[in-house]
């Protein structure tokens, strides 16, 4: 376990790009959602960027702490969904591809955005320019990849929306069953089947398999865009 000092450097840095990824990208489902139709996350407050409104208590709180706490290699949580009443948008299975992507969209956005900041921190005085600068390196990271997270092709993540948007109805109608079991799927996933491979003998590691490559691509793209030299 690490020590309060060490802890709360650690927090400092992470926090704050933790807390914006996950507001923007809530509030932006939400306000996609009221502009193709459906103002039900408007009506229930959660388009705003007040990030009270969207945080779980367990999963934005609780469990990621624990895990930093007990230095797990990686840290998984998440915020309330935003409500949508799909069959309120004006094009239902056309619309929910939009609202889906709003959120990974602005993460993408606010990740170049954050890279483009870094070339400010010059200017600042060294104590401040290496704290900002690591709040702003952090915030590229966390937003890249809550982006391609949530675009995992699994319900009730973003991803699963748009596939459903894009199938036929009746496979879409047959695949969104999938929803109810798509957390356990999750923590399958990334927590047990790793354990149980680690418990073996074997390293196995789906999800790290298939987001890493991607992860790593959208970031070099965000420092392209944005003017760092990553050759």
């Amino acid at each position: 376990m690490p020590d309060l000092l060490e802890l709360g450097r650690t927090l400092s840095v992470w926090v704050l790009p933790v807390i914006i990824a996950i507001t923007f990208h809530e509030a932006a489902h939400g306000w996609v959602a009221e502009k193709l139709g459906d103002d039900t996350a408007r009506r229930m407050g959660r388009v705003t960027f007040n990030p009270i409104a969207h945080v779980d208590p367990f999963g934005t709180l609780i469990l990621p702490g624990l895990l930093l706490v007990f230095g797990a290699p990686f840290i998984f949580g998440w915020a309330k969904p935003v409500p949508v009443a799909f069959h309120r948008l004006r094009h239902p299975k056309r619309d929910m591809i939009w609202v889906a992507l709003a959120g990974p969209g602005i993460n993408m956005l606010l990740a170049v955005a954050a890279a483009l900041l870094m070339h400010l921190t010059v200017g600042l005085p060294p104590p401040y320019a290496e704290w900002v600068g690591e709040n702003l390196a952090n915030a590229v990271i966390v937003n890249v990849v809550l982006a391609a997270f949530n675009m995992l092709p699994i319900p009730p993540l973003d991803g699963g929306r748009v596939l459903t948007g894009i199938l036929p109805l009746p496979l879409a109608i047959r695949f969104a069953r999938i929803e109810r079991y798509g957390l356990l799927l999750l923590i399958l996933v990334i927590f047990v089947l790793p354990m149980i491979a680690r418990e073996l003998g074997y390293y196995v590691n789906p999800l790290a398999w298939v987001l890493m490559p991607v992860v790593g691509t959208l970031y070099d793209i965000v420092l392209a865009v944005s003017g760092w030299n990553i050759g």
